[in-house]
């Protein structure tokens, strides 16, 4: 029988634990079904009785809808506002988003321009010129001219009326659908988390408070949204309310300004794409530890799925990561929750060729001109969440790796790209007979931004890299 011959080994496995190892004969019909049967047990545990297209790391959403009643009220403001070239102007608005950049450093700049008078003086002595006052004027304007040039210029978004509903057609469910999924990560794998309390920074159009208020709208209690432009809090407000006199969401407050208390925290705190409106490092490092301050358990942070957005992000986690603040209200430290499985140097960014660590999620766009099919929102997050970062996930899956390219379905293999707890990128191929059925059948239901309960090991990924 196979379950005497398993404690058998069992037995003699804690033998060893215990200092007093026995030897025992099993013969090798009997180890390999023991191997199968405990290795069957494991994948039964780490299923915990799902489905596999449903296993714990899914965390993928299908395609996303804004909700009625929000859908409904931007359809009647955006009518009633009467925006001449709405459609053009809001793709428009969505190019210059994507491509927008952070503000360049005085540092940076003063380092450049001292670099390229260097420059310019050693040609023009090579050249022979001797008139050192005429030629120190000309090099003068050469480098503002060509600082003008080649430096990007980076200006504050200004909201009034009008532009806020540009933005509205233009980002409203792109932002809502990047959100929702976002929050997913802490809904599926905290399933305990029932926040009381949220606030918003940067808050925009209100999209946390409706993404936060789809999954704990039975726990929510207190929403601050913190946005420093009037306009923007009025039509936030305006989306609330619809056509009815009461708003859809209670208990949902509007400021201009953070809380001064440093002792207040919220449960939960969120800042979507705000970070990149912050120009410069000193001033985002300031924000990003008020913003912890304010945090009582988890602090989720969304910025467009760019080199700059991705960017953003690694500067606010080795902030909190590294980085002591002067005065310290909670001394529970910062832990990584997700997209990362590590708290090692992101290994993207230490690539030849900068690729940023980005996932997507399909959405239903506002009904308007130009706006049927459905789209894609390529975005990039970090959860951080305070505790050890020793601590195991609530779900039990602390060390998954996680995909962080589509995944490649083939015959009887599937090629999966995971950026793994040993904080290095790894090209694996799951196949039945290498890592188990189930492993396999996960691999094969999962989508990129998922995890799966692999830990990669060099022979694979020398084997993988060759196959692929």
């Amino acid at each position: 029988m196979i379950f005497p011959a398993c404690l058998r080994v069992l037995e003699a496995c804690r033998s060893w634990r215990d200092g007093r190892l026995q030897p025992i004969t099993l013969s090798a019909q009997h180890i390999i079904r023991c191997s199968l049967l405990l290795s069957f047990a494991a994948e039964v545990d780490f299923l915990k009785g799902e489905p596999h297209r449903k296993h714990p790391g899914v965390t993928n959403l299908k395609a996303l809808r804004l909700p009625e009643e929000l859908q409904t009220a931007a359809r009647t403001i955006i009518q009633s506002a009467q925006v001449a070239q709405l459609t053009d102007r809001s793709h428009s608005l969505t190019n210059f988003l994507w491509s927008r950049k952070r503000a360049v450093e005085d540092a940076t700049l003063r380092k450049a321009a001292v670099s390229l008078e260097r420059e310019l003086w050693k040609k023009a002595i090579e050249k022979g010129d001797i008139d050192e006052e005429a030629l120190e004027d000309r090099i003068k304007k050469k480098v503002l001219s060509e600082l003008r040039r080649t430096t990007y210029r980076w200006t504050h978004m200004k909201y009034d009326e009008e532009f806020g509903v540009v933005y509205m057609a233009a980002r409203l469910a792109g932002g809502y659908a990047a959100m929702r999924r976002a929050l997913n990560e802490i809904k599926k794998r905290d399933p305990s988390f029932a926040p009381q309390s949220l606030l918003d920074f940067g808050s925009g159009l209100g999209t946390v408070v409706w993404a936060s208020h789809s999954y704990w709208a039975d726990s929510l209690k207190e929403m601050v949204c913190v946005d420093s432009s009037g306009p923007m809090n009025t039509l936030a407000e305006r989306l609330l309310k619809g056509s009815c006199a009461q708003p859809h969401i209670k208990q949902v407050y509007f400021r201009q300004f953070l809380p001064v208390s440093p002792k207040v925290q919220f449960d939960l705190v969120a800042a979507a794409f705000t970070l990149s409106e912050i120009s410069g490092v000193k001033d985002r490092e300031e924000a990003v530890f008020t913003l912890w301050r304010k945090t009582g358990s988890y602090l989720v942070l969304v910025e467009n799925g760019t080199k700059e957005g991705h960017q953003l992000l690694m500067e606010a986690r080795d902030t909190l990561l590294m980085k002591q603040e002067t005065t310290v209200h909670d001394s529970r430290p910062a832990s990584v929750f997700a997209p990362c499985p590590h708290e090692l140097t992101c290994p993207k960014l230490a690539q030849k060729m900068v690729v940023p660590c980005n996932f997507q999620q399909l959405y239903h766009p506002l009904p308007l001109p130009g706006h049927n099919e459905c789209r894609t929102e390529k975005f990039s997050y970090l959860i951080v969440t305070r505790g050890e970062p020793a601590e195991p996930a609530p779900d039990g899956t602390v060390d998954w790796a996680r995909l962080v390219a589509p995944v490649l379905r083939r015959a009887r293999h599937v090629h999966c790209r995971t950026c793994s707890s040993d904080g290095q990128l790894h090209h694996m191929v799951v196949t039945a007979r290498k890592h188990s059925r189930d492993v396999y059948r996960c691999a094969r239901s999962s989508e990129w931004g998922d995890r799966l309960p692999i830990v990669p090991t060099a022979e694979e990924d020398e084997h993988s890299d060759s196959e692929g």
